[in-house]
């Protein structure tokens, strides 16, 4: 059941209780406790492996400091700008432009007052983007801005963290006003009286089942996300009368080495690289964006592709951990020659030296054939890693405000009722297509740190001290 009735029986209270301890649900934690609020943080598995922490980490902002300070001019309409061209203006504006507006502030507060290490990179650029607007960890992986984010939670006074705990249900009173939630911890099970329910669970991209129904074009891809995203957070929702949208929306990524399951960073395309498939040719715009150019590269024989770029471009690369790590793994080939390049990665030579010809033939051109820009041209020694399709995560969920409230279908919030990161309906429109890179931790990290504010401006609970079992 994932409702249940407010008897009044609780075994424990808190101002706020935040269901997941990805990267929406410790910035959300961090957020309502700087505002004074007592948070129970409730994580359902032991060692939460998030999309946040199995993503690059870079989180999109418009008119940081840090852009300043590098001399780059930029405006958060000019970014809101950017996501509504690449997904048709097909998402709600309302909660576009709030985004962009708060990117700036979310990423200075992570780096101020919550103590996370982040940079901006300038290095490239991905799809889409009008300027250099990516902050980033050191290593560039989300691993290490999940853990800048824990361990602030853990040090804080205001915050209770509770991994092994999953939430199974809801607690509703009969005017459907959200009053707790339950809680299982080995054979315990607690409910626990919370003013304000903030809901970080993520996504359905790990339940099969749900993908297949929304987003089927993904349904038997390689799946990069989170183990525990499975969309109860949506189901609850749903059954409080809550509004859904954008469900068939899904980021996709085209560039996950395999067998290896390494992520290989888009920058290897994006400043000059390209794929092909067996025979050496390509097959699309890589440029086109990584979430839409994935379903292309699912189509190839094999659902695989193979990477190619140049020495250049290899070392670019290198500054990202992740492909560091597929270096040392060997997925990573090198040849001499393109020639020897072929032959390391198993492609038709013939083909690939064609298709070079072409691809540098096209430099300086308005576009290729398939509709990219070339921009650079590609020298030996040449690089190759074979990469396939993968289902990082969903971007529909419910609806949600500006402060993260969730909504019903006639506009009304959901009281007490809150949701950010992949729970919630995200800014990419719909399909594959409308993603613009960072949309997902945008959304994550933007919303926990403005829902976590409003909860703990407009909690209820009068913080009564935790009666019974304690978790």
């Amino acid at each position: 059941m994932s409702i249940e009735p407010d008897t009044g029986a609780w075994t424990m209270a808190t101002d706020v209780v935040v269901v997941g301890g990805g990267g929406c649900g410790l910035t959300a934690a961090l957020a309502a406790a700087e505002g004074g609020a007592e948070v129970l943080l409730l994580e359902k598995q032991g060692r939460p492996w998030s999309n946040t922490a199995r993503s690059g980490g870079m989180i999109p902002a418009a008119g940081t400091r840090f852009q300043r300070d590098a001399g780059i001019v930029d405006r958060p309409e000019d970014f809101a700008a950017d996501i509504l061209r690449k997904n048709g203006h097909s998402s709600d504006p309302e909660l576009t432009l709030r985004l962009a507006r708060a990117s700036a502030e979310l990423v200075e507060w992570l780096v101020d007052t919550v103590g996370a290490r982040l940079a901006l990179i300038n290095d490239f650029k991905y799809p889409g983007h009008g300027q250099f607007r990516m902050h980033a960890p050191p290593g560039r992986t989300g691993a290490e801005l999940v853990a800048d984010l824990r361990r602030a939670a853990e040090a804080h006074p205001e915050i209770i963290l509770v991994a092994d705990a999953p939430v199974v249900a809801l607690v509703a009173d009969a005017a459907g006003a959200v009053t707790g939630v339950v809680a299982r911890q080995g054979g315990a099970v607690e409910r626990v009286r919370a003013g304000a329910t903030i809901l970080a669970c993520n996504g359905f991209a790990g339940n099969p089942a749900l993908v297949a129904r929304y987003c089927p074009a993904m349904a038997g891809a390689l799946y990069f996300g989170g183990e525990g995203n499975t969309g109860e957070g949506i189901v609850w929702g749903l059954a409080l009368g809550a509004d859904v949208a954008y469900m068939d929306a899904f980021q996709a990524h085209a560039s996950v080495a395999v067998p290896h399951n390494i992520l290989i960073t888009y920058a290897v395309i994006s400043e000059g690289g390209f794929q092909v498939d067996s025979a050496g040719q390509r097959f699309g715009n890589e440029m086109s964006g990584y979430s839409e150019h994935a379903l292309a590269l699912l189509a190839q024989p094999g659902g695989v592709a193979w990477n190619v770029y140049d020495e250049r471009i290899h070392r670019l690369g290198l500054e990202f951990s992740d492909y560091r790590e597929a270096v040392e793994a060997g997925a990573v080939r090198r040849g001499a020659t393109l020639a020897a390049l072929a032959e390391a990665i198993g492609v038709d030579a013939e083909g690939l030296a064609l298709t070079l010809d072409e691809y540098h033939a096209a430099a300086g051109q308005p576009a290729d054939r398939f509709g990219r820009r070339v921009t650079a041209r590609l020298a030996p020694p040449f690089y190759g890693v074979k990469v396939t399709g993968a289902l990082f995560h969903t971007q529909g969920g419910l609806r949600a405000d500006g402060d993260g409230r969730v909504l019903r279908a006639d506009g009304a919030p959901v009281p007490n009722l809150y949701a950010g990161g992949g729970v919630a309906a995200g800014i990419s429109g719909h399909g594959a297509g409308g993603y613009l890179s960072g949309n997902g931790l945008l959304t994550a990290l933007g919303l926990g740190m403005l829902a976590g504010r409003h909860a703990a401006r407009m909690r209820l609970a009068p913080g009564l001290p935790a009666a019974g079992r304690d978790l």
